[in-house]
């Protein structure tokens, strides 16, 4: 589906940017990982975009971008509207369009996903709290918080690590503010008013420490592969740990040098729908 023929979807009142998320369900489903229900991921998305008029605005200012993005939270398996995944309005070229932005949540859950582990600690430190780590000495940080405290002070430091389900401390991710503004500054749109940079600023910054983290941890996209590998053993009847893996279609590999929200809609967003991939179904 071409981009003029997405935007005469909403040439009616009748066909709104809901309605549109309604129709195109299936195509939506295609890529959606197997535990993820259709019908509960178009009711979050229309839900969001009829609570919002300035997101229902720039949805229909340009379909193609909103479609963009929940065909990124669908690949995902990421609710849109949700901690998950933001669905937000930024200014393109004097208008308002839908830019999709992973949250904190969501990169969570990506790592959960993978089974490897038993829990993920993230948290924000505030200047009157107390936190103390020394890589290769300390194997977790000890941060003491006042919780009686009227006002635990500026953001200072955020931090994440994963314990594996065999006991294991993952590499500790600890970030300091300059830090976190690099990140910042690398996320495309992050000063407008509509970004959560501005509305859910510690939120950003425990994403940022989580995504991060997700260097050093296994991922959904890790636990596919080494599922298709045991997949194709018992096929095969015989183990090949050498045979070269099946990329998943709808799973791409993670650029870790990549703006921490690389995930935003291009300026010029391609063609919706894609073309069906064989495998688009399975699970990330």
């Amino acid at each position: 589906m071409t981009d003029q023929t997405v935007s005469s979807a909403l040439a009616t009142r009748d066909t709104g940017p809901g309605a549109m998320v309604e129709r195109y369900r299936d195509d939506l489903a295609m890529v959606m990982p197997s535990h993820v229900k259709p019908d509960t991921f178009v009711r979050l998305a229309v839900s969001v975009l009829r609570r919002d008029p300035r997101l229902a605005e720039a949805a229909s200012n340009n379909p193609a971008a909103l479609m963009g993005a929940l065909l990124e939270a669908a690949r995902l398996g990421l609710e849109p509207g949700t901690e998950q995944y933001y669905l937000t309005p930024r200014k393109m070229k004097g208008r308002l369009e839908i830019q999709g932005i992973r949250g904190y949540q969501g990169e969570i859950e990506l790592i959960y996903r993978a089974g490897a582990v038993s829990s993920v600690i993230v948290e924000v430190v505030r200047k009157n709290d107390t936190f103390r780590y020394s890589p290769g000495r300390d194997e977790r940080p000890h941060h003491e918080i006042d919780w009686d405290a009227a006002d635990r002070g500026p953001l200072r430091l955020v931090y994440a690590y994963a314990v594996m389900k065999d006991g294991a401390t993952s590499k500790v991710v600890v970030l300091n503010r300059a830090q976190v503004m690099q990140a910042k500054a690398m996320s495309q749109g992050s000063d407008s008013a509509y970004s959560p940079w501005q509305k859910h600023e510690e939120a950003m910054w425990m994403k940022t420490a989580a995504h991060r983290l997700t260097k050093w941890v296994p991922t959904s996209a890790e636990y596919m592969r080494e599922q298709l590998r045991a997949q194709a053993e018992v096929a095969a009847e015989r183990p090949s740990p050498t045979a070269p893996l099946p990329q998943p279609a709808g799973i791409t590999e993670t650029d870790d040098d990549a703006p921490i929200d690389a995930e935003f809609v291009d300026e010029e967003p391609s063609d919706w729908p894609p073309t069906a991939q064989p495998g688009a179904g399975a699970r990330a």
